[in-house]
């Protein structure tokens, strides 16, 4: 059975890079907080069950996070899956990781329990409902089941946690959703293609000019005019989300280095990608993503200058340029 921090590295690396320069106890959980949400992410996306099983095992998943009975036939259920895939990997070895979940300390294992398990019966509600989205109400009900949810969940950590954040958990709960719809709004640009070939297109009705082409109907050569436009629409959008994330991170005093930079380097991801997205016919056929040189080159210079907002919002702007 695979170490939690063997799962983690195998199943995101960049994510690791991130959890690894958090103090614990911050590290610990948010690295079980983070592999229990990949299970909630290969029930709902893979491509092995019905959709009415994956309605099923999200509920019973979200279920056994809170104790029940139903604990050992799920995990059989999960130790089979067969994908080859990272989300697939980590559901084998659901069984280790709720183990580490059981090793937290009472309070954390209750935010994980609560927060997981609601984003898991909202995957549930929407695979139910199937892939319509009217409108970019339905699309951002959708992302914070998926994501918005993730930003509470970390601020509730965080605020129980580091000093001097208590008093501002008010305020930062509604940018950590924004930060998290921020952060979806990219992943569903950078997934168009891959998307529409699992039949679910991330796209409102309302986002296509006259509504005459269906979501589905984007990626035909006579649509892609129509297709740019929705996709222009998609990158305005994560940049008003985005917007809120930066306003996240500067409640997060400089002493909070680790923390700070745990938060600033998805952001920076997303803002780099978002720049290589806007205005590229290729996002309809292929992902378009950072190099490895570029996310270790953001990386170094995030470690070493990430202190100050002010950078921040500089470094933000160079990696919207297009170079």
């Amino acid at each position: 059975m695979a170490t939690l921090d063997e799962l983690l590295a195998r199943s995101s690396r960049t994510f690791a890079v991130g959890i690894e320069i958090l103090p614990e106890p911050l590290r610990e959980e948010i690295t079980v907080a983070y592999l229990l949400l990949r299970v909630s992410d290969y029930l709902e996306d893979n491509q092995e069950l019905e959709d009415a099983d994956k309605v099923t095992l999200l509920r019973s998943w979200a279920r056994v996070l809170g104790g029940a009975d139903e604990r050992r036939s799920l995990l059989e259920r999960l130790e089979s899956a067969r994908e080859d895939t990272p989300d697939a990997l980590v559901a084998r070895n659901a069984a280790a990781v709720l183990d580490g979940l059981e090793g937290l300390a009472p309070e954390a294992c209750e935010v994980l329990i609560r927060r997981v398990g609601e984003s898991s019966t909202g995957m549930a509600r929407w695979v139910a409902r199937g892939s319509v989205f009217d409108t970019e109400t339905d699309l951002d009900d959708y992302m914070h089941e998926v994501a918005g949810r993730v930003g509470l969940l970390l601020t509730e950590l965080f605020t129980r946690r580091l000093s001097g954040l208590a008093g501002r958990r008010g305020r930062m709960m509604p940018l950590a959703r924004e930060f998290g719809l921020a952060l979806q709004t990219v992943n569903v640009i950078r997934g168009l293609h891959e998307d529409r070939d699992r039949g679910w297109v991330y796209v409102p009705t309302a986002f296509i000019p006259g509504a005459a082409t269906r979501p589905s109907e984007l990626f035909e050569p006579g649509n892609h005019a129509v297709a740019m436009r929705v996709l222009a629409r998609l990158v305005r959008k994560a940049e008003r989300h985005l917007a809120a994330a930066r306003d996240y991170i500067r409640m997060i005093p400089r002493r909070h280095h680790g923390v700070r930079l745990f938060c600033m380097l998805p952001l920076f991801f997303a803002v780099r990608t978002l720049a290589l997205s806007r205005g590229n016919p290729d996002v309809l056929e292929r992902e378009t993503k950072m190099t490895r040189r570029e996310v270790l080159a953001v990386t170094r210079n995030a470690k070493l200058l990430g202190f100050s907002n002010r950078w921040m919002d500089w470094y933000c702007g160079r990696l919207a340029l297009v170079a």
